[in-house]
Order: C-alpha cells, then structure tokens, then sequence
C-alpha cells in the first residue's frame, strides 16, 4: 500500500483498497472507455468522505493533484463513474434508508442505496419513486442524483431534478452543506461566511446575475421535456434573490461536490395500472397514435421497433411480438405501449377507454391488460432491449455510444427516419426503443472495439448522430447525461458562451480540478480517443463490492 493510501487508511473508518484487482475493476463502468484509479475506497460515513476532500485538497494546493470519483454501481455510460485518482464507492456500506415519512411522502437515503430496494420499501407504504431508470435493479439513488436520472415514467412524472428535496454534499474542500431554496436574505448570511461555501454562494450569485438573459434564452428554446446537458441553472436563482444549489447539484455528475445524503420526494402509488400495447404498420400511424394519446396523460408511453422485435427473436429465439398481433402475422414495425396508472378507477377506466377508441381506428392490433402478471409479461416485450444492450459476440457488442437523443416531438417522425438512414449508410444493425411519448430514443451500433476501422466508426457516427439531434432542435443528452464521452458535445449543443458559463460554475465548486475532472467538461475528442477500452462487457458490474 503507498504513503497516501496508508495514510488515509488509518483515518478512515472504511476501507482503502490498492490491488491491481481492485483498481482493474473500478477503471469501468457502462461506458466504452476505461481509467484506472490509484485506489478505491468504501467509505462508512459522511465523515469518511469529508476526509478524503480534506486531504485531496490539502495536497492539491501543494501542487499534487489527485481527483475524486464519486461512484455508486457503475451502471453509468458516459464514463463518469471512472476516474484517475480515488474512486470513492458507495454501496459498500452506505446503502441505508435513514428516515421515512409516508405521511409527508419523504425519505431520507445514503448515495448507495440500491434503487430497486428504495421502490419496494416504498410500495409497502402506498408509494413510490417514479424516475425509476431501466437499470433500477443494480442502479443507485446516488447515480440517479448524480445522472438525473429518467424512465419510463417520466413522460408524466418527470426527471429525478423534480423529486430532490434537499441534499447532504461534501464540497471539495472537505467542508458538509446542506442545500435547500434560502430567502435572498439568508443567501447574503452564506455569501458573508468564509470558505468555500461562502466564496460558492458569492460567486454562484453574481454568475446567475450577470448571465441571467443568456440563461433564461438557452432555457427557453431548448423544446424538449429532457435535457441533461451542462448544469441545470435555470431554476437556481429566482427572481426574488432566493438560491437552491439543489438543482444544480442534480445532475451534475460528482463535479461540483459529492452527496453523502438526499432527501427525496415521493409519489402515490397504486399497483392497478392498466397497460395496452398496439401493434403499427408504419412509424406514420405510431406517432399518429402517440399525439393522439399525449392528452390522456398516461404514465408511460414507451416504443420498440421491427429491428428490435427481430433481433430478439433471432438471439433469444423468442416471438415475444405475437402475444400483440397472433402467430401468423408479420412483425410489427412499431410496438406501442401505453400505460395509465391514475389513483381513481373511474378516471383510468375513462382513458382506457379513449385510447382503444382511438387504437381500434390506426392500429393493426392491440391487447389491454389489467392483471399484473399478464402486464409484466406485456413489458417484458419493451424490456427485451435488453437483448441488444447485453449483446457482447465474437467482440462485437452493443456500444452506448448514441443511446440518448431526444428530439422535439413534431420532429420525431423525420428525425427517426434520418437515424433509419445513418445506420443503414454506414452498414450497421438499427434497433430502436425507447421513450416514445418525448421522442427520446435508445439505439446501440454493433461495432467490435478490437477493430481500427470499429474504433474509428465510434467517432464518425457520434458526429453525425449528435448533428442530426441538434439540427431537429434537440438535445444530445436527455436522460444519460455528459460524462466523458459526450463532454467534447457540450458546447456544440449550448453555444461557447453558456458552455464559458458553466466553466465559471465548475471553477466556484472546485478551484482545483479534484472533482472528477473530465466529466462534463474539460475532455476532447482526442482525450476521449486515449480512453477507449480495449473491447467492451458490462458483465463484471455486480461482483466486488461488500455490502454490510
């Protein structure tokens, strides 16, 4: 063990791990890239954490810098849970729920607690979560902060920004806040203190200030209902002076502090969804069907196409798509699946019934259910993405390269025709899915990174891909957010001048460079280029951590 890991091993009342293993492990997360840190660390407690800070601060104002990674699962694909200096992991120990109002719909929850394991605690109470994203069964609540994370229920509910109520954050000088919306004249008390969170709050102030109409004009035209990219700082500052660092916090992907504890809002739950899913023709009468179906405010509107629906069928042998149209017909092009989840029977049963008035008009067959088990076997359809995210053959696999564009929904049908053509251009296999009522898309190219020309081929579709998004008025990060591999995007998407912005943001937060440098900004195409691993797996993500 070296001098700095023996250090802060013996002041630390978690673990400091330095073996090869280890480190090998935690250089991957989701993403096709790979760094690998100079130790790992589990830390037990808020005060662990703030130890490290302390430390990494203390050496970096000596002119040594060592980063600090923020991590909970590793389920991140756009290598922000990687990093050069200490990966500090979450789920090891601090995992707990720590407090539940049921009454007042809030909880209280360490980084590492399992996402999976929050819902079903909640359900217990009459509630739920609901940006529950689709990697929920191994996810954490921190990535999903960290992330902003979104699901299939966000078209009614809303990214994970809406349910953060207040935050624990050690900033990277080691120092604890606890954030929340502070009246004008509390904020000019935290301007007024010393120290980072002083010298934070002064600087966040007169940034929002001065570059409030270049703000506001980037939020006002960007005409999608998810966007991730850069820091949220929209809904920092109102009008009245009052300041929330929470939604900035949200989203931001460990580079501005790190959580040690959120409290969370939570939602109304009933268990007697009702869930339909109508079979297409073309992509034409789809969309028809998804502009038809927006007013009646279900709770999900997901697609998956032929593509998918073949490549499944091919790989897993399974027909999964007949249980819709029958045995004999075709495959679809389109699946829609349309759930409404309304607390009032009499309201659900109302847009049930709307919807296959509407359905029986366009669609080229559909099921209704209202049995649990016959929906789960329903989603198991939509959730067979799987299938492609999973797929890892003879070196090709499927890579997170492009797997987050979001469009504005009057854009959708020609946006999805143009990534039909892209594929199909640079000979590669489309499979779409993914969030159809906000026309967010998932699609992963097959490429096999052991290949020149594959690795090359990385570079050559993100840049066409994120052209196309941003020529529809898009956003190139909706739900998955920035890391490293789509920081180089940032600017191209926001303009110099918000991306100069942000730099400011992240220079008040960390003066030094310990708070994953990389993420978000900071990375070039060619950084992203050193970074590429050698082939690409996600099978190793559950092994290695200790839970206690």
């Amino acid at each position: 063990m070296n001098k700095v890991a023996a250090y802060l091993q013996g002041h630390l009342s978690g673990e400091v791990l330095v073996s090869d293993g280890a480190r090998e492990f935690f250089s991957t997360d989701a993403s096709i890239l790979q760094v690998k840190p100079a130790m790992v660390i589990y830390p037990r407690t808020t005060n662990d954490v703030r130890k490290v800070a302390r430390f990494t601060w203390q050496l970096a104002e000596k002119g040594h810098v060592m980063p600090m990674t923020a991590r909970g699962s590793g389920t991140d694909q756009t290598g922000a849970a990687i990093g050069k200096g200490a990966v500090i992991v979450f789920p090891a120990h601090m995992n707990k729920i720590l407090e539940l109002d049921s009454k007042q719909k809030m909880v209280r929850v360490q980084p590492g607690l399992n996402f999976k394991s929050l819902e079903e605690t909640l359900h217990t109470h009459g509630l739920f979560l609901p940006p529950y994203p689709a990697s929920y069964q191994y996810s954490t609540i921190g990535g999903a902060i960290a992330n902003n994370t979104a699901g299939e229920k966000s078209l009614k509910y809303g990214q994970m920004r809406h349910w953060v109520d207040a935050l624990e954050v050690v900033l990277a000088n080691g120092e604890v806040i606890q954030t929340g919306r502070l009246s004008r004249r509390d904020v000019d008390k935290k301007k007024g203190l010393p120290g980072l969170e002083g010298e934070i709050y002064r600087a966040v102030d007169g940034i929002l200030v001065d570059n409030a109409e270049l703000i506001n004009n980037y939020d006002q035209s960007i005409q999608v209902s998810k966007d991730s990219v850069g820091y949220a700082l929209a809904g920092v500052r109102k009008k009245d002076g009052s300041i929330d660092l929470t939604p900035l916090l949200v989203g931001s992907q460990g580079t501005l502090g790190i959580v040690t504890e959120a409290i969370i809002k939570a939602a109304p739950y009933t268990p007697q969804a009702a869930l339909l899913v109508a079979a297409f023709d073309n992509l034409d009468t789809a969309l028809e069907a998804v502009e038809a179906m927006r007013p009646l405010a279900p709770s999900a509107l997901e697609m998956v196409d032929k593509h998918l629906l073949e490549f499944v069928a091919k790989n897993n042998s399974v027909k999964n798509y007949q249980a819709v149209v029958g045995e004999d017909a075709a495959v679809p092009e389109i699946l829609l699946f349309i759930e409404f989840d309304d607390l009032k029977d009499g309201q659900r049963d109302k847009h049930v019934k709307k919807a296959i008035k509407l359905l029986q008009a366009i669609a080229s067959g559909a099921v209704v259910a209202s049995d649990p088990d016959e929906q789960q076997k329903l989603w198991g359809i939509r959730h067979s993405a799987a299938a492609v995210i999973n797929y890892d053959q003879g070196g090709r696999a499927s890579l997170p390269i492009i797997e987050d564009g979001i469009v504005p929904l009057t854009a959708f049908r020609n946006f999805v025709s143009d990534v039909y053509e892209l594929f199909a251009k640079n000979h590669l296999e489309a499979a779409i899915w993914g969030h159809a009522g906000d026309a967010n898309i998932h699609l992963q190219p097959l490429l096999d990174l052991r290949k020149t020309a594959d690795r090359q081929k990385v570079f050559k579709i993100m840049d066409e891909y994120y052209k196309l998004v941003l020529k529809y008025g898009g956003s190139i990060a909706a739900e998955h957010n920035d890391g490293r591999l789509r920081a180089p995007y940032v600017a191209s998407q926001v303009g110099q001048e918000l991306a100069d912005v942000y730099a400011q943001i992240k220079a008040a937060f960390d003066p030094h460079g310990t708070l994953n440098p990389g993420v978000k900004l900071g990375t070039s195409l060619k950084d992203v280029a050193g970074l590429l691993r050698d082939s690409y797996s996600i099978a190793h993500l559950a092994d290695q951590l200790p839970r206690t």
